[in-house]
C-alpha cells in the first residue's frame, strides 16, 4: 500500500512505507533462498564425478570411492526411476601429536542422482565396490512385444 497516493506524505507514513517495502523484500528473499539441505546436496553432487555406460542389456554407473567401506555407501531408488548413490567419507583417525600440513582429500557427504530411462529394470539392480571403485548395474527390461493385429470375425446376417 502506498500512503503517498492517499495524500499522506508525513515522515511517519514515509517510515511505515519504507518498513513495509523492506519486509516485502525480505520475505521474497527468504522465500526464494535455497534451503541448507539443498545447498549441501548440490555441493555433494557437484563434487562426486561419475561415469555412465550403456551396454546392450544394462546400464553401469561407475564412481570412485577410495577408502570407503560398504557401510559408508548407500544405493537407493526413489520415485520408481531415480537412482541415488550417497554416503559419507570420514576423516581418518588422528594420532596424538600429528597435525595436517596439507589436506587435499575430500571428506564429508557425497551424493549423485540419476534419472533412469523407461527401460531400466529397477527390480534388478546390483552394486559392487572393488578396489575403491563402485559399480552399480541396472538391468534393462526386454523390449515390448510388437502388437499383433487383432482379427475380428465378421458375421453375416
Amino acid at each position: 500500500m502506498d500512503f503517498r497516493i492517499m495524500g499522506l506524505d508525513a515522515p511517519l507514513f514515509n517510515t511505515l512505507q519504507h518498513m513495509m517495502d523492506a519486509s516485502d523484500h525480505e520475505a521474497d528473499k527468504s522465500f526464494n533462498a535455497p534451503t541448507r539441505t539443498y545447498v549441501r546436496d548440490a555441493k555433494a553432487m557437484a563434487s562426486t564425478p561419475a561415469d555412465v555406460k550403456e551396454y546392450p542389456n544394462s546400464y553401469a554407473f561407475v564412481i570412485d570411492m577410495p577408502g570407503l567401506k560398504s557401510g559408508d555407501i548407500k544405493v537407493q531408488v526413489e520415485d520408481d526411476n531415480v537412482l541415488v548413490i550417497s554416503g559419507e567419507r570420514k576423516r581418518g583417525e588422528e594420532k596424538e601429536g600429528a597435525k595436517y600440513v596439507r589436506m587435499e582429500r575430500r571428506v564429508g557427504k557425497f551424493m549423485r542422482k540419476f534419472v533412469l530411462p523407461e527401460n531400466a529394470n529397477t527390480d534388478a539392480i546390483s552394486a559392487v565396490c572393488q578396489d575403491g571403485v563402485l559399480t552399480v548395474t541396472v538391468e534393462k527390461l526386454p523390449p515390448p512385444e510388437p502388437k499383433k493385429p487383432k482379427t475380428i470375425e465378421v458375421k453375416i446376417a
